[in-house]
């Protein structure tokens, strides 16, 4: 899926997005000399993690299409923005059925979330859904430890504003010969579907609230239903009504509120 020849000098790719959008300047100044010609491309041929992600791209494309009966086309085209000629994007694929964008990944499973996982390819997903104009993208994530993770990222308008803003000013430095700095531009949390059922069984701070919660949720409930039943015994044209040791006020906007009468001076509000 990779045999032609890439010369990525004449455009900024969905992976160039990424170091644009990053904070490592020497990656960042490496990538301009790249666009203008003065250095070649880092050779990726030894990068293992590299390699790895590539050998199993064409797995993860069946192992996507096989676990949600989707089809992916498109696999490695290479499309430009219809305006900014110098954008383009060379997809892993897209979803036939949605027009999703859809990027194959290899990650190492230590540390692994799906929050790293977004974040980490957040920039090269936007990116690629903007030149596209697609409303969102699929994660599909294969990991060194034997699982398979579908994400499903949407697009940010916002933080492809600020893309376009960061991506323009680099292409200029490009052109004019001035050396680009890091934009500085911090990477939005991602809004994940929850799907995953957890066991937190190992988590003693939820064991310790848990157990907070268990015993206190009778009484809460037997709460809440006396401080209704009070509400509704107090006449409508009352504005305070008192009681066998609480207090009961009524708002100007009509709210009830209670307060405990203990000793002088230690009244406590009952929400």
């Amino acid at each position: 899926m990779h045999g032609f020849p890439i010369d990525r000098r004449g455009f900024i790719g969905g992976s160039d997005a990424r170091i644009v959008m990053g904070d490592r300047e020497d990656s960042l100044i490496r990538l301009w000399r790249e666009k203008r010609g003065e250095r070649e491309p880092e050779d990726l041929s030894r990068n293992l993690l590299v390699q790895l992600g590539r050998a199993t791209e064409q797995v993860n494309v069946a192992w996507y299409q096989m676990n949600t009966g989707q089809v992916v086309v498109d696999a490695q085209r290479r499309i430009f923005h219809p305006v900014h000629r110098w954008m383009a994007a060379t997809l892993d694929g897209r979803i036939q059925e949605t027009g999703e964008v859809f990027e194959a990944k290899f990650m190492l499973p230590w540390n692994f979330s799906q929050e790293t996982a977004a974040e980490k390819h957040m920039a090269q997903l936007q990116h690629n859904m903007w030149v596209v104009a697609a409303r969102s993208a699929v994660l599909s994530v294969i990991t060194g430890g034997g699982q398979w993770i579908e994400i499903k990222i949407h697009a940010d308008p916002l933080y492809q504003h600020l893309l376009l803003t960061a991506e323009k000013k680099f292409w200029r430095c490009v052109q004019s010969g001035e050396l680009p700095a890091l934009f500085n531009i911090e990477t939005p949390r991602p809004r994940l579907e929850a799907i995953k059922v957890v066991d937190m069984s190992t988590s003693n701070q939820w064991a310790e609230l848990a157990g907070t919660y268990l015993r206190t949720r009778d009484a809460h409930g037997e709460h809440e239903t006396a401080k209704a039943d009070l509400k509704k015994l107090m006449p409508e044209d009352a504005k305070e009504a008192t009681g066998h040791g609480i207090k009961a006020k009524r708002s100007k906007s009509g709210a009830i509120s209670f307060e405990a009468q203990g000793t002088e001076g230690s009244d406590a509000p009952v929400q």
